[in-house]
């Protein structure tokens, strides 16, 4: 089978792909470089463009009439930008959507997995989220998540697209086999911060610390990028059997985490044990569109894919350094 990945040259895309490539699908990247590399294009089929590209769309469907599906990565995801670039997000993330779904349905293709996003959730009192859970989006990149996700389900209520929503948590480490990981050298999220002060030898900040939490950082569901890979794959292999084509309004939203919650200051103490240095921390405020953050609780996925989370917080950031080691070999900066 082969599968169009959007955004298939970023970190999770990329990742996505080599999972593919694994279990024996191939991937066809479309990805305009804006945030993704090149080089984790490398041995794939890859189209440079933009999603709202009609002409670029249809050029890969006629070059790979076969694709069965479309693994939707592409997106702006740094949440303070979002906040200062509203429109920018909505533009790039939820119009830019709607172009990529009338060429995908002009190319006969049906099945559809969506990159979303569990910043959309309001948590519940143990900060724990299902599926069903109220949404409560916080941020204009959160937002743009759920009104896509809208988009979505509409779609599907009224045309034969199938879409599988996967609500992802927080990712974390790489390719075990470190083919690609974090495209950036400077990550917005929490980890990827740990790295760049123990690199730079300064404290990491604490960004809000009087969250209600069992010791005032936020709390987050860190979960292994490879792990998050291979719920792609399982969602790939049971997608029919998930949304038959005769089932009407075929739109389906399933979480994937680890199922516990993990707070920032737990994460600098497993980042301790795992590197055996001693990391300095500064308090500091919250930043704009922040929440004190959710972990999922997992039953749907592991029903509907057979798929539960194997690789451990400790693994995640062993293998996030170890990317680190390896990035500027395999990127070049």
């Amino acid at each position: 089978m082969k599968v169009l990945i959007t955004g298939g040259a970023g970190f999770i895309g990329s990742t996505v792909a080599s999972a593919c490539l694994d279990a024996g699908f191939t991937p066809v990247i479309l990805d305009s470089l804006v945030t993704g590399r090149r080089e984790f294009t490398e041995g794939r089929a890859f189209y440079e463009g933009d999603i709202a590209d009609g002409e670029l769309v249809d050029r890969v469907f006629a070059d790979h009439p076969d694709i069965a599906a479309t693994i939707h990565c592409a997106a702006l995801i740094v949440v303070p930008e979002s906040v200062s670039a509203p429109l920018h997000y909505y533009r790039e993330n939820v119009a830019k959507t709607v172009a990529l779904v009338e060429h995908l349905q002009r190319n006969g293709c049906e099945r559809l997995l969506f990159s979303s996003s569990a910043s959309i959730y309001r948590p519940g009192e143990d900060f724990s989220v299902d599926e069903g859970s109220q949404l409560d989006p916080l941020s204009p990149y959160a937002r743009t998540k759920m009104l896509t996700e809208l988009i979505f389900k509409d779609t599907a209520e009224a045309s034969s697209l199938r879409v599988l929503s996967l609500r992802y948590f927080n990712p974390i480490g790489a390719d075990p086999a470190l083919r690609t990981g974090l495209q950036t050298p400077a990550p917005s999220h929490a980890l990827g911060k740990l790295v760049q002060a123990r690199s730079a030898g300064r404290p990491f900040l604490l960004t809000g610390t009087d969250w209600p939490t069992r010791d005032g950082s936020g709390i987050r569901d860190y979960v292994h990028v490879w792990d998050l890979a291979r719920a792609h794959v399982a969602a790939l292999d049971r997608f029919d059997a998930v949304l038959p084509p005769d089932r009407a309004g075929s739109y389906e939203v399933l979480n994937l985490g680890t199922g516990r919650g993990t707070t920032v200051r737990e994460l600098v103490a497993a980042f301790e044990a795992v590197t055996g240095e001693r990391v300095a921390t500064e308090e500091a405020p919250r930043r704009p569109g922040d929440n004190a953050g959710a972990f999922s609780r997992t039953a749907k996925a592991e029903r509907l894919l057979g798929w539960r989370t194997e690789l451990s917080l400790e693994q995640g950031i062993a293998d996030t350094l170890a990317w680190f080691e390896r990035r500027e070999a395999v990127l070049g900066a």
